[in-house]
C-alpha cells in the first residue's frame, strides 16, 4: 500500500536532516562545508533516470560505450539510501509489517526528491546476493514518484534476509543518509557476543553515513493476545514450535521484547544513530509528524 497525493502533500514542508554538515556542495536544501562555483568540476559519475542529458559526457559515451554526466560542486545532491527488508516474515500481522515497510520507503523518498536530493532504494535480499538488480534511483524532484511505485508493487516478500550482509556491500561513496526499514528478527542480532548491530553501526559511520533504523513491528508481536496451546510456523523455514501461551509464557515474552528493543535503542544511542519502533498499529501520520519527527530539519 502506497500514500496517496493528500498524505504526499502534508510531507512536503519537511526535509531530511543529515546530522552533520555535508562535506559536498549539494543542489537541494542541505549546506555544505566546502566552497566553489557553478562552473567548478568536481567528478564524473554514471547517468541515472532524472538526471539532465545535457550534463553527459558524449566523449566517454564513445570510449566507455556507458552514459556518464558531470557534475560539478554546486550541483551534487545529497543521497538518501534506503534498505528495504523483503524477506517473508515482514508479511506477518493482520496488518501487514511489509505495507507499512512500503509506505515509509514511499515517505522518505518522497522527501529526499522533493528536496532535490538523490534516492537510492535498494531491495535487500538483492544486496546480500551480490546479484545488484537494479535498485530505485532518482534525483531532481519529485516526478520520478511514478517509477517509484512501480518499483515498490514489484517487491516480493519471500525467504530470508542477512540484513548486516546486505548493508555491508552497501555501495556508498560519500555522506549520505542510509535508512534500513526491517523487523531486524534475525538470529544474529540475539546474540550478544556476535555484536552485530554495533558492527553494523560502525561500518556506516566509517562509511560517513546518517544511519536511520526503522523498527517495523506487527501489533500482534508487541502485544501478545493469543491463548491456549498453539503450533507457532516460522514463516520462512517452515519449522514449527508446539507453546502453551498463558500468562506466564507471554510476560516472558513480553520483557524479552522489551529487553530486545532497549538493547536496540541504547546501542543506537551509542552510535549517534536515529530508532524509532514502528508499530503497523500507529496511525501513519503520529508515525510521521509525531514519532519520527526527530528525523527532520524543519
Amino acid at each position: 500500500m502506497i500514500p496517496d497525493a493528500v498524505f504526499f502533500h502534508k510531507l512536503s514542508r519537511l526535509r531530511m536532516a543529515m546530522g552533520h554538515r555535508a562535506s559536498m556542495n549539494l543542489t537541494g536544501n542541505h549546506k555544505s562545508t566546502q566552497k566553489g562555483s557553478s562552473m567548478e568540476f568536481s567528478d564524473f559519475r554514471e547517468y541515472m533516470p532524472g538526471d539532465d542529458i545535457r550534463r553527459i559526457d558524449w566523449n566517454a559515451y564513445g570510449r566507455l560505450d556507458r552514459l556518464y554526466i558531470k557534475e560539478y560542486m554546486e550541483e551534487k545532491e545529497a543521497v538518501i539510501s534506503i534498505l528495504l527488508d523483503t524477506s517473508a516474515s515482514m508479511l506477518y500481522g493482520e496488518k501487514k509489517k511489509s505495507e507499512l515497510a512500503c509506505m515509509l520507503a514511499a515517505t522518505f523518498s518522497y522527501i529526499g526528491l522533493n528536496n532535490m536530493d538523490r534516492v537510492v532504494l535498494y531491495d535487500m535480499k538483492d544486496l546480500q546476493n551480490g546479484k545488484m538488480q537494479p535498485p530505485f534511483m532518482a534525483g531532481g524532484g519529485n516526478k520520478a514518484l511514478p517509477r517509484l511505485a512501480d518499483w515498490l508493487n514489484q517487491r516480493t516478500f519471500s525467504d530470508t534476509v542477512d540484513i548486516s550482509g546486505a548493508v555491508m556491500r552497501l555501495p556508498v561513496k560519500s555522506n549520505g543518509i542510509t535508512i534500513i526499514i526491517s523487523d531486524f528478527l534475525q538470529e544474529t542480532f540475539l546474540v550478544p557476543e556476535e555484536d552485530t548491530l554495533r558492527k553494523l553501526l560502525h561500518f556506516l559511520e566509517y562509511r560517513k553515513q546518517r544511519a536511520v533504523l526503522l523498527h517495523v513491528l506487527a501489533q500482534e508481536e508487541l502485544a501478545v493476545t493469543l491463548t491456549g496451546t498453539r503450533n507457532l510456523i516460522d514463516i520462512e523455514d517452515n519449522s514449527t514450535l508446539r507453546l502453551t501461551l498463558d500468562a506466564k509464557s507471554i510476560l516472558v515474552y513480553q520483557k524479552a521484547l522489551a529487553d530486545f528493543l532497549t538493547s536496540f535503542r541504547a546501542e543506537c544511542a551509542r552510535a549517534g544513530a536515529f530508532y524509532a519502533v514502528c508499530s503497523t498499529q500507529r496511525d501513519i501520520y503520529q508515525l510521521i509528524f509525531q514519532d519520527l519527527k526527530g528525523l527532520y530539519d524543519i
